[in-house]
């Protein structure tokens, strides 16, 4: 499907002054990751751009990964970073053409923040059906001891899926899909398939555990099956990008998705055990995984009741 918008003439002057105010990284904005511990949102950082090629672009430093695809119909984005910067990256974009499209790749507001701002301006904001009903209500995230309220009626999605679509905006062509229950219950990825680039949204952290949030429907069975699916979108050529951080390869995908089903396994054969999550936590079923993805306390802490919401499906308990 492509959207009905009048492309509108390149300004080289200002696609030049564009290219080189992102590349200097001259934008300042909050980076505030979601769950992260409160000791990594004390500083602030740059926007700052990696070209992946002439007319894509990541753009980090906005609380998440934001992708940028330029095409002659305006700009598509995937995932639009926090409220803080949306401003400011948005002040940036606009000098080359207008947003006509954004992806949410769920509901959190280091992805969604930009959803208010960009749909006054006409942007089309798609996202799953499950990401349209969080946004539209009271959202309690018990591990986070926080409340988000519902967002305006104007900053929820325009379009949603409940499976798997395709795109072609402006000649860019884009596959996405539902990755059920993993980071939360409205987990899309975004490939490119020309570019092959995957865009994972929070179901990937580089460098980190990945946060499952089972207040909105996450727990690590879904994350694991999402691992698995993304590793059937990707070759060994693939560009990764992650939720946060930098671009990862299928090889980092593969690390991830053996570590998360390792410690899925440990962890289930635990709760059979009769441990509650301070019990696994102190038993470290990561440890070997421990060097190279950090303190493993909130991704074991939030696994816990996810595992309870789908005991089930592991037997030997009920």
């Amino acid at each position: 499907m492509t959207p009905k918008t009048t492309p509108l003439p390149r300004n080289p002057t200002n696609r030049r002054a564009f290219l080189k105010e992102l590349l200097a990284g001259a934008v300042t904005a909050s980076l505030l990751p979601l769950g992260l511990p409160a000791a990594a949102h004390a500083s602030s950082t740059a926007l700052n751009v990696v070209p992946l090629d002439d007319h894509l672009r990541l753009i980090t430093g906005a609380g998440g990964n934001v992708l940028v695809a330029e095409t002659a119909e305006g700009l598509l984005l995937v995932d639009g970073g926090n409220a803080a910067s949306s401003s400011e990256l948005l002040k940036l974009l606009g000098k080359v053409r207008p947003v006509r499209v954004l992806i949410n790749t769920h509901w959190h507001p280091d992805q969604t923040g930009s959803n208010e701002a960009l749909a006054k301006g006409g942007t089309k904001i798609i996202a799953h059906a499950n990401t349209k009903l969080w946004l539209s209500t009271e959202i309690d995230v018990q591990w986070q001891k926080k409340v988000y309220p519902p967002r305006p009626a104007i900053a929820l999605p325009t379009e949603i899926l409940y499976t798997q679509a395709k795109l072609d905006f402006g000649g860019t062509k884009l596959e996405y899909g539902h990755l059920p229950q993993a980071h939360t219950d409205g987990d899309l990825y975004v490939f490119l398939p020309e570019r092959n680039v995957l865009f994972t949204g929070d179901v990937m952290h580089a460098h980190a555990y990945p946060i499952v949030d089972w207040s909105t429907g996450g727990w690590i069975g879904g994350m694991t099956n999402a691992a698995r699916k993304l590793l059937d979108v990707a070759d060994a050529s693939t560009r990764i990008v992650p939720g946060l951080g930098p671009v990862q390869t299928k090889a980092d995908l593969q690390a991830q998705f053996d570590m998360l089903d390792v410690v899925r396994g440990r962890l289930i054969a635990l709760l059979k055990q009769g441990m509650s999550a301070a019990d696994m936590i102190a038993a470290k079923p990561t440890a070997e995984f421990d060097a190279k993805w950090g303190d493993p306390t909130l991704l074991i802490r939030n696994a816990y009741p996810g595992l309870w919401a789908h005991v089930r499906e592991h037997g030997g308990i009920l």
